[in-house]
């Protein structure tokens, strides 16, 4: 399964008032594995980027006076996310933006979901969720994602940190090896092969392992509503 962690920033809110992307950030993935091909794009909007935006993501439009313009990159961004499902926080906003530049060019360009699937990972943690706040900051102190980076939102360190917490959110990898054995697995169990006759060394863990690993039992527990590990049944 190949998908498409993205994000965008923009030079405000409204697609409808011919806002426009100035930003596009994808992270790939494959088999929930990252693989490093990654897309990222400055693009140059030819309009005034709103002041309340820049506050947020820190883009100018001095530094975008070089960059190139969306239908200059089209067809390598459309050829990169065809056929694979989008990870999307918020996806109608960032959906919203890339189907209103698509279609200024041309009336008969295809829409993302002609040429995607999406999935909204603001939805899946409001279900997984409910009642709390779910914005990506919000998700990084519940899944223990690193964002100290994050000082101003930016396409492509947004869709870095998302693939984490959207990786955290619904199971971790599901594809793992040991000893050079394929394993498989689901979000619900992950079933290994090893090889009975191998003598491993067993190593004890250490105060700082175990301190380390009693929190990261209580990000668990603090994000589910249980936690197994804590409750004495394995």
């Amino acid at each position: 399964m190949r998908q498409i962690v993205l994000d965008t920033e923009t030079t405000g809110l409204e697609p409808e008032q011919d806002h426009r992307i100035i930003e596009i950030g994808c992270v790939e993935m494959v088999d929930r594995r990252l693989t490093g091909n990654n897309f990222h794009v400055y693009l140059q909007p030819d309009r005034v980027i709103d002041a309340g935006a820049v506050e947020v993501h820190g883009i100018t439009n001095e530094f975008l006076e070089d960059k190139p313009r969306f239908p200059d990159i089209v067809e390598d961004f459309l050829a990169y996310i065809t056929g694979a499902e989008l990870v999307i926080h918020n996806a109608p906003f960032d959906v919203g933006f890339m189907d209103h530049e698509l279609t200024r060019m041309r009336a008969d360009m295809p829409v993302i979901t002609e040429i995607c699937s999406v999935l909204d990972t603001l939805v899946l943690a409001r279900r997984k969720h409910p009642g709390k706040r779910n914005n990506l900051d919000a998700l990084c102190d519940r899944y223990a994602v690193d964002n100290s980076r994050r000082d101003k939102h930016g396409a492509l360190l947004d869709a870095e940190i998302l693939a984490e917490v959207y990786l955290a959110m619904t199971g971790g990898q599901t594809s793992l090896s040991l000893g050079g054995e394929v394993t498989t697995g689901t979000r619900e169990s992950v079933r290994r092969k090893i090889d009975a006759t191998l003598s491993l060394p067993v190593i004890e863990a250490g105060e700082q392992e175990l301190a380390a690993h009693a929190d990261y039992l209580k990000h668990i527990a603090d994000s589910n509503d249980k936690c197994i590990w804590n409750s004495g049944e394995t």
